[in-house]
């Protein structure tokens, strides 16, 4: 397929950038499972035979984007079919134009004959400004050349080639917008995606300058502000991200600062409130020290003053007793010794005892021992919504809408759904037929905090995958140790899985009322 070489008098000179962005080959990797190699097919009436080659990329499972002047000789000649071929598998299908643009050289191929499903790529939300880092990845026809690969090669799967440079700004060319960069591409390369640092499309790459091989070299990929319009007006929703492109060792640096920042905001919490209850317990112990001195030095001069009085009465009765008509007065001054006797001794035995003061301080600091975790830090039953933190998360093209499901202690969602739990981390791992990705979901009942690793993986690592989780089936909420079993059950599939995601959303969920009936988790 012909790769049109633009010829350009003059560039200006490229400024380097001081601190690019590194492109990480995870994301390359995880967007080349959409892109495809778009085959122009002959035949002879017996054998078939590719005619020219180009690439494309998925933007739908089964509609691609590829530039109009790969597929323009098959709007001309009816003899020639469309293939396309996956970077893996076997599953080589055909597809037929639905749209095209030449003016803006875009095209649009669907898949009509074959069961391929591919893996969409999802596009940036806008250029934050040049000097970014991109990777352009298609199927230069090359490198097929220098590896020796016969004609009939291209028929089969190969993995696309990567290529890296750096963008040199936005232009209109031939009528329509276009980025510049130096990501090198050559003929083959043509309606292959220019990617950035997080494996989203920035534009469909197209042609390049005629260096004569003097002066540096430039391409140039059909801008974002000419494919989200044509999209449009044929009915696409391609999915779209404009969220920061962050490392995930950028998220966890940033989760490290987080983590050590509460901590220091927790200790200095805790030593304040240690503080503050030292004051307390101090004003308590003084209170309680003056009250129960009082008390006792009350009580005792109260005593004192008793015996006082019973020994007045009773030399009053001594005295008048065996005396003549003070019978009646010596037995009421007796009584009154009595009496004050035995309140005397009521007051001693009754007055406080120094621990009581102790007991007085405990007292009054129970009204102070109140717990410092917020209120919401622990669970129960009950349904939950959840949104996302994006100073948290890493989306490169997941949907990012609110979660809401029903958490029960025991690990049940929904009522149905059994997550398992080993090393303190409840968990369910999802692997689906609809989509190549493997999904681990872990809430954090403490915390309130979900979290969902994905990891875009090839067909080869899917199929692996897929095996792993048919060798199980998870058990049922209620049963038993259900939670630690579906644990050691996914860690086959765990085992397969790459050191890292290609993405990480992070959510806070809070309560939503009573618990409902969904299936979001599942």
């Amino acid at each position: 397929m012909t790769f049109f070489l633009g010829a350009m008098g003059f560039l200006a000179l490229a400024i380097a950038p001081a601190t690019p962005a590194q492109a990480d080959p995870a994301d390359i990797e995880a967007a080349a499972r959409g892109v495809v190699r778009v085959v122009l097919i002959g035949t002879d009436g017996k054998e078939v035979y590719p005619v020219s080659h180009g690439s494309g990329f998925a933007i739908t499972p089964t509609k691609i984007i590829t530039n109009a002047h790969v597929v323009r000789e098959a709007l001309q000649d009816d003899t020639l079919r469309i293939g396309i071929v996956p970077s893996e598998g076997d599953e080589a299908a055909y597809g037929k134009p639905i749209a095209m643009s030449p003016r803006n050289d875009l095209a649009l191929i669907e898949i009509t004959e074959g069961s391929l499903q591919l893996p969409q790529l999802t596009l940036s939300g806008g250029i934050t400004g040049d000097m970014g880092e991109v990777s352009a990845v298609g199927y230069p026809m090359n490198v097929d050349r220098a590896q020796g690969l016969e004609i009939g090669d291209i028929f089969r799967s190969q993995p696309p080639v990567k290529s890296r440079g750096f963008l040199s700004g936005q232009r209109p060319s031939r009528q329509f917008d276009t980025i510049l960069h130096t990501a090198p591409i050559a003929r083959g390369n043509s309606g292959g995606p220019l990617l950035d640092s997080c494996g989203r499309v920035v534009g469909v790459n197209s042609f390049g300058a005629d260096s004569d091989g003097s002066d540096a070299e430039f391409y140039f990929a059909v801008s974002m502000r000419e494919l989200l319009p044509f999209l449009r007006a044929n009915e696409i929703e391609a999915r779209v991200n404009a969220l920061p492109c962050r490392s995930l060792d950028d998220l966890d640096n940033a989760e490290r600062a987080r983590l050590d920042a509460l901590r220091s905001d927790a200790r200095e919490r805790l030593a304040a409130r240690e503080a503050d209850l030292q004051s307390k317990r101090n004003r308590a112990q003084l209170e309680a020290q003056i009250a129960v001195m009082t008390a006792r030095e009350n009580a005792m001069a109260a005593a004192m003053l008793l015996l006082m009085v019973a020994l007045g009465a009773g030399y009053v009765a001594q005295q008048m007793r065996g005396k003549e008509g003070q019978h009646k007065l010596m037995i009421v001054a007796g009584t009154i010794a009595f009496a004050a006797l035995l309140g005397a001794i009521a007051l001693w035995k009754t007055r406080p005892g120094l621990e009581e003061i102790d007991e007085r301080v405990e007292l009054a600091m129970g009204d102070h021992q109140t717990s410092d975790g917020d209120p919401n830090s622990v669970s129960g039953d009950g349904t939950l919504l959840c949104t996302l933190l994006p100073e948290r998360s890493r989306v490169t093209g997941a949907r990012t809408d609110d979660v809401e499901f029903d958490w029960a202690a025991d690990g049940c969602v929904n009522g149905r759904t059994q997550y398992g739990f080993v090393g303190g981390q409840w968990s369910r791992v999802l692997v689906t037929d609809e989509e190549e990705t493997v999904s681990v979901n872990m809430y954090d009942p403490q915390t309130r905090t979900f979290r969902t690793d994905r990891y875009l993986l090839g067909r080869n690592a899917m199929r692996q995958a897929r095996a792993a989780r048919g060798e199980y089936d998870p058990p049922q909420c209620g049963l038993t140790d259900a939670a630690k079993q579906l644990g050691e059950q996914q860690a086959g599939i765990m085992s397969l899985l790459p050191n890292r995601p290609n993405e990480r959303l992070v959510y806070s969920c809070n309560t939503a009322g009573p618990p409902v009936p969904r299936t979001d988790l599942e």
